[in-house]
């Protein structure tokens, strides 16, 4: 049987859970109220922290999920997304429309990764 290793264990979720090889992150949220550019920084900040906490990192990405509360911030959300990703390793990507979990919320990051 595989092992299971999470990191950042709380009482309702993980920050992170390691199994088989592969990395599934908690949903990412930046600073509640902030710009979506700074919520998009704020989220692609704690992936890097948590795929390093891991042993990864962002080139070994394989899925990302982003939700947005608005897709009027595409636009705004994509030009922090295309600065800071990997150009060559760039991974499957889903972007689309959510309520989030507070109305200060305009961004969440979810990934899957590899480990190396």
């Amino acid at each position: 049987m595989a092992e299971i290793t999470r990191i950042g264990i709380g009482k309702r979720m993980s920050e992170a859970v390691i199994h088989n090889g592969t990395v599934y992150l908690a949903g990412q949220v930046g600073t509640p109220g902030a710009s979506v550019t700074q919520q998009t920084q704020d989220c692609l900040a704690e992936v890097d922290r948590l795929l390093a906490a891991a042993g990864t990192d962002k080139t070994r990405m394989l899925m990302v999920q982003i939700w947005l509360a608005d897709m009027a911030d595409f636009a705004e959300m994509n030009a922090v997304w295309d600065a800071w990703v990997p150009q060559g390793h760039t991974p499957g990507r889903a972007t689309g429309e959510s309520k989030l979990a507070a109305p200060a919320y305009k961004v969440e990051v979810i990934v899957t990764a590899a480990l190396p």
